[in-house]
């Protein structure tokens, strides 16, 4: 078969069991139930268990989508993870992941683009099919946020959760009509220091004298990341848009990542969509980075939201700053 496109057939996704809702949180930190709706829309988060960590998340996720796609393991080609939040710095979770599902004939390593990491990793994966390379692969995007929360600051850890989602990818020729189509990714580095964990790496080790200050935890800067993330993700919908032929009155479902219920609703008054075909969980799950995508197109697929030869836009925002659109029909 000659290969000129890449479809998702096949998504998978984890959350763990632990609900953590916004009357518990206001046990811990000065907020409220209401104080955290009003804001974000979000009402709870899901937290991983004790020694559960994301190559767990990730390889749950991972069955899941292996399940639905009716494949073993160890016909994986290619599996790619995109964390913030790793295991350990090296080897990479995506080499765990192999380790734990069995994917002995994988190629494996990670994507760090934040809360883009999932749809950078999708473009990564379906260049490697395109090329011929690989015939297939795995994209999981898994977090496990709380691990680098600051529960004393109630500006951040009302936000995050932890949860993993999975996609696999496959080559298929020019008859099919479900395929990827249009692209976008972005990064600004100059506005690293708004959304960033600084501590913990080569540059601002944890010492004895500075680990009382956290800096191994998130530090945002909200109200102008909020302003990016809007203005960039709409960019990034309408140049993939463009790219495939497409306006935003021809898709389907948008699928956007879960950062802030009034991000959503603000991106789709500026596509001039209906609320109704901008797909939410935020308010069961919070933010969990580089999952809230594939966790929400599982979420839809199996719900039956997503039908053969529909337009869908995927669109995400994070870290980096970094930002990315995909268009495919589904």
């Amino acid at each position: 078969m000659s290969v000129t496109h890449t479809r998702i057939i096949a998504t998978g996704s984890y959350m763990p069991e632990k609900i953590l809702t916004n009357d518990d949180l206001s046990k811990i930190v000065d907020t409220s139930d209401e104080w955290i709706t009003t804001r974000t829309g979000i009402q709870e988060r899901r937290i991983a268990a004790e020694g559960q960590a994301t190559s767990d998340l990730a390889s749950n996720a991972a069955l899941r989508a292996l399940e639905a796609a009716g494949m073993k393991a160890d016909e994986l080609d290619l599996i790619i993870v995109a964390t913030v939040t790793p295991d350990m710095f090296f080897p990479s979770t995506a080499c765990v992941v192999q380790k734990k599902i069995g994917a002995t004939n994988a190629v494996c390593f990670d994507i760090s683009a934040a809360c883009s990491g999932f749809l950078y990793a999708l473009q990564v994966a379906r260049q490697f099919i395109g090329s011929g390379t690989r015939k297939n692969a795995l994209v999981i995007g898994a977090e496990k946020l709380t691990s680098l929360v600051n529960w004393k600051d109630r500006n951040t850890c009302v936000l995050f959760g932890d949860g993993a989602g999975a996609a696999i990818l496959k080559g298929v020729n020019e008859s099919s009509t479900s395929r990827m189509l249009g692209s976008v990714m972005g990064s600004d580095g100059t506005l690293a220091d708004l959304l960033k964990v600084p501590g913990g790496g080569s540059a601002l080790p944890i010492t004895q004298e500075n680990a009382a200050s956290r800096p191994n935890t998130i530090h945002m800067e909200g109200r102008e990341t909020f302003k990016h993330a809007v203005t960039r993700m709409c960019q990034a919908a309408e140049q993939a848009l463009a790219q495939s032929g497409y306006t935003a009155n021809d898709v389907a479902l948008v699928i956007p990542h879960q950062a802030n219920a009034r991000i959503i609703t603000a991106i789709a008054d500026r596509l001039g969509l209906p609320e109704e075909k901008m797909f939410m969980n935020v308010q069961r799950y919070g933010n969990t980075s580089a999952a809230t995508i594939p966790v929400a197109l599982d979420e839809a697929a199996r719900a039956g939201r997503l039908k053969e030869g529909d337009v869908i836009l995927l669109v995400a925002f994070g870290g980096g700053f970094t930002w990315a659109s995909t268009v495919m029909i589904w």
